[in-house]
């Protein structure tokens, strides 16, 4: 008399992955690159008035700021002959003494509407000419003139 009766299970031969607890992970990564992560003001946001000539911005009776950015990534300030050198590390986005050259310049002309020229060389990198007009914004300068190389 055999009392060992057969059993067979009703479960599936195939292996299976419970993925519930991926997807949790999946959410808490998303959750956390949202939180950690910073967001720049785009450039459509800058409010500028920009001319390509010098002649189509209106008449001020003020010598215009005259800033180069040049291919590597260094920023003078001045005309050609009596340019200083102001940031000269193009990896670095804040430009402090670019910033404390247009405050100086602001100050200088009082209640005046200040006016900024842009010379702009052909390699530059986008991303410098940005951090060039951040830096105006910084200081409230809205009338930007890009001028082309002699």
């Amino acid at each position: 008399m055999k009392r060992h009766k057969s059993f067979r299970s009703t479960t599936d031969d195939q292996p299976s992955l419970d993925i519930s607890s991926l997807i949790d992970v999946c959410f808490l990564l998303l959750i956390y690159f949202l939180v950690a992560t910073t967001i720049q003001k785009k450039e459509v946001d800058v409010p500028s008035q920009f001319a390509t000539e010098p002649n189509s911005l209106p008449l001020v009776d003020i010598d215009p700021l005259m800033i180069s950015i040049h291919d590597n990534g260094s920023i003078s300030c001045g005309s050609e002959k009596s340019a200083m050198t102001l940031d000269s590390d193009p990896s670095s986005r804040h430009l402090p003494l670019l910033e404390a050259q247009v405050g100086q310049y602001k100050e200088h002309l009082g209640t005046r509407q200040p006016l900024v020229q842009i010379r702009v060389e052909s390699n530059v990198n986008q991303q410098r000419v940005m951090d060039v007009l951040n830096a105006m914004l910084a200081k409230d300068i809205k009338q930007v003139a890009f001028l082309d190389q002699p």
